[in-house]
């Protein structure tokens, strides 16, 4: 072989083994570098295991609402989601779960096993209230132990054990009497917050204080957990109280609450009418002590046919008041001094033509005294006498006595009713109708205030139905009145009216109202309600409003019969003054008003 060749194949065999060499050491890199790739991986991934310190969300509640004689009207609790992954369950112990948790929920277990029927989480109730999830989350604890719950693995290989969770889900409002006092409690709607449902006042008292029953702070609690991922309290956790929202002490007691609505009730039967509604008020104070109507409603399952029940209308319905308004006409010319009691008016038989008008009577009377029109209810007498009033004096002391503005009542949407402008009121027709409460319109609750002035020695006050707010740490706000006491009339005045509201009811159009040992006064109101067409429907509105004293108690009550309809009821002696009593009667009962022989 020659020397050539044989170093030829020297070179060739030593080129071989450094390629070997290099391809160990390239491959070696390649594994040093996925190693450290690996490892960077690990520590820059999310990793799917347990955080040792965790936080809950504690979220607090609405305030209550509470009546005068301490009784929760309304109130919030909280609701609870229970979830559970269905490929924990050991499928050998599914229908024991089943069982046990339909015992628990007090769902039926047909819905259960159906639920159960999907794989992964599944959510069985999004509401379950504090009690059961306090009985569920002990069931969940026992699950553990009988090993109904086993891991898997998913597809990243990861091991899963969950069981049966409970999370707040929201909160509830409850209604605990039902459709007593609505609609005055209002009802609320349901909004989301964060996958929290919340309750949110759309009427009533819930939505005028909105803010007040809101809660004040969210609570939070943060901490280390333990192996069943329950929050470790100690020194290091860190715990923010949750603060309900305020409660809403009612000037109104539920007792006489309900036995005013269980009369009412009877009475629009009785009438065939389509609403009967009270209020009633403490004169001096403005206390609303109740508030009631037939037309009533349950917040918490709310039908089509409670639409038309949803307003509250003593505030929300104006209507033509009819010769209710005289009392008022009179107490102005009173105090302009335009008229004397004793006055002689001509009231012409019982017809009398004021311009193109033709002005009846009832009583076809030749001759009245100027009380006695009050007290016999003359549309001819208090016309004539109306005229002796100036258009601006009788449109301010209208206003003045609370009429064209919101009476200040703690509701919301409160209507301020109609009054001719004051050039029109120059006109002796339009004098002569709104004397006798025609060609305006007016709410119950702001003739009811306005009557109130007569029986608080002359001066106006804000009806309130809320005595307090009481916030959670017990601190109480009373709910002050927006405007002080205006006196609208002198004193003097007010005592002349009171005693001819005295005599409607001892001899005039009001006797039925008479209630031996209490100071009763008042007038009646017959109006024709007006025609969307122009003109009057034969159907009518009938009021009585008036005063119940004992010695101690003064209290201004406000009836409104709408659209009776029983034959020869529509007269509001007939109808809206029997109600009347029945709610002085009802007063008494409940210790309200208590007789006295000295006062008759």
């Amino acid at each position: 072989m020659s020397p050539l060749l044989h170093s030829s194949s020297e070179i060739d065999e030593r080129i071989g083994k450094k390629t070997k060499l290099l391809l160990i050491l390239i491959l070696l890199g390649l594994g040093v570098l996925t190693f450290l790739g690996s490892i960077l991986h690990t520590a820059l991934a999310k990793r799917q295991i347990p955080k040792l310190v965790i936080s809950e969300t504690n979220r607090a509640l609405h305030g209550q609402i509470v009546s005068r004689d301490g009784f929760r009207l309304v109130f919030s609790q909280k609701l609870y989601k229970a979830m559970v992954n269905t490929r924990n369950i050991d499928p050998d112990k599914k229908e024991l779960f089943v069982k046990l948790f339909s015992i628990y929920s007090g769902i039926p277990e047909k819905s259960v096993r159906k639920r159960l029927e999907t794989k992964g989480n599944v959510v069985l109730s999004y509401s379950i209230d504090a009690n059961r999830a306090k009985y569920l989350k002990e069931l969940a604890r026992k699950l553990r132990l009988l090993k109904v719950f086993v891991p898997y693995k998913d597809e990243r290989g990861r091991i899963i054990k969950y069981g049966l969770s409970l999370t707040e889900s929201g909160e509830s409002r409850i209604f605990a009497y039902k459709d007593i006092l609505t609609p005055v409690v209002g009802f609320i709607r349901k909004r989301e917050d964060e996958g929290f449902t919340l309750p949110e006042g759309v009427k009533g008292l819930e939505k005028y204080y909105k803010k007040e029953l809101a809660p004040l702070q969210t609570g939070i609690v943060k901490g280390e957990r333990d192996i069943g991922n329950t929050i470790i309290l100690n020194g290091e956790s860190f715990v923010k109280p949750a603060i309900d929202g305020m409660n809403l002490k009612l000037n109104i007691p539920i007792g006489l609450q309900k036995s005013i609505e269980a009369m009412l009730d009877r009475a629009k039967e009785e009438l065939d009418a389509k609403e009967a509604i009270v209020c009633i008020m403490e004169a001096e104070t403005g206390k609303i002590l109740s508030l009631a109507t037939s037309n009533r409603y349950d917040p918490a399952n709310i039908r089509r046919r409670d639409y038309d029940s949803l307003n509250v209308s003593a505030i929300e319905y104006t209507y033509e008041p009819g010769s209710v308004m005289k009392p008022i006409t009179f107490a102005l010319l009173l105090k302009e001094r335009k008229v004397n009691p004793f006055d002689i008016v001509r009231t012409y038989g019982g017809r009398y033509k004021l311009g193109r008008k033709v002005i009846t009577d009832e009583h076809k009377e030749e001759w009245m005294s100027a009380e006695n029109v009050i007290v016999y209810s003359s549309n001819i007498g208090i016309a004539q006498l109306a005229q002796r009033l100036d258009a601006v004096d009788f449109s301010e002391g209208l206003r003045e006595f609370g009429f064209l503005q919101k009476t200040g009542i703690d509701l919301p949407y409160e209507h301020v009713g109609v009054m001719p402008h004051v050039t029109k009121m120059q006109s002796e027709i339009y004098k002569a109708t709104v004397a006798y409460g025609y060609g305006m319109r007016a709410t119950l609750m702001q003739l009811v205030r306005a009557y109130n002035v007569f029986n608080n020695r002359g001066r106006l006050v804000e009806p309130k139905i809320v005595s307090e707010i009481v916030d959670p740490f017990g601190k109480k706000y009373p709910v002050a009145q927006n405007s002080e006491p205006r006196q609208v009339i002198p004193q003097a005045t007010a005592a002349k009216m009171m005693n001819i509201l005295e005599k409607v009811v001892k001899k005039g159009t009001g006797t039925k109202a008479k209630t031996p040992g209490i100071r009763v006064g008042g007038k009646t109101g017959t109006a024709h309600i007006a025609a969307k067409k122009g003109g009057y429907a034969r159907l009518y509105n009938s009021s009585f409003i008036g005063f119940a004293n004992d010695k101690k108690h003064r209290y201004t009550i406000g009836v409104l019969i709408r659209e009776p309809k029983k034959r020869y009821h529509y007269f509001a002696s007939m109808s809206a003054v029997p109600v009347f009593k029945n709610v002085i009667d009802i007063m008494i009962e409940q210790g309200e008003l208590k007789p006295d022989p000295s006062l008759n």
